[in-house]
């Protein structure tokens, strides 16, 4: 199983590790085959990512793409943030082998989530599709 320099490091070096005591949101999600479950937590302050930090239970590559996840979506604008793909989290680790990329799939619906948690607990209208965390069509296909 070969894993690129970056998946390494940030599995081994991982960025934004931990619980977050005040989050403004909370997001948590898993899946039940690989039993991998993460949880991010983000601090908006202006409608941008002020802070964001996660813990996750499973492989490597989830910690990797947890990580690198909350890389991306640090200081950007919750809109921005939402369109964060698990192919471009894939793409900045320079590859995931094909039976892990699950774990990217995660690391973008837990981004997701938290996001939903925020806007949900500050009554902030949104649109459901770009809030899809994986009980929707379009993303089973990722699964598969």
């Amino acid at each position: 199983m070969l894993y690129s320099e970056k998946v390494m490091d940030h599995f081994q070096n991982p960025r934004n590790v931990g619980k977050m005591e005040d989050a403004d949101g909370i997001g948590e999600v898993g899946n039940a085959r690989c039993g991998d479950i993460m949880r991010m937590y983000i601090k908006v302050r202006e409608g941008c990512i002020a802070d964001v930090s996660f813990i996750t239970f499973g492989c490597g590559s989830a910690i990797a793409t947890s990580s690198m996840a909350t890389e991306m979506i640090k200081g950007k604008p919750l809109e921005e943030a939402l369109t964060l793909s698990n192919k471009a989290v894939v793409e900045a680790l320079d590859g995931l082998p094909a039976n892990k990329i699950h774990c990217s799939v995660l690391a973008e619906q837990a981004v997701k989530a938290a996001i939903k948690d925020y806007y949900d607990k500050n009554g902030i209208p949104y649109d459901r599709e770009l809030l899809c965390t994986g009980d929707c069509d379009a993303c089973h296909m990722h699964h598969e």
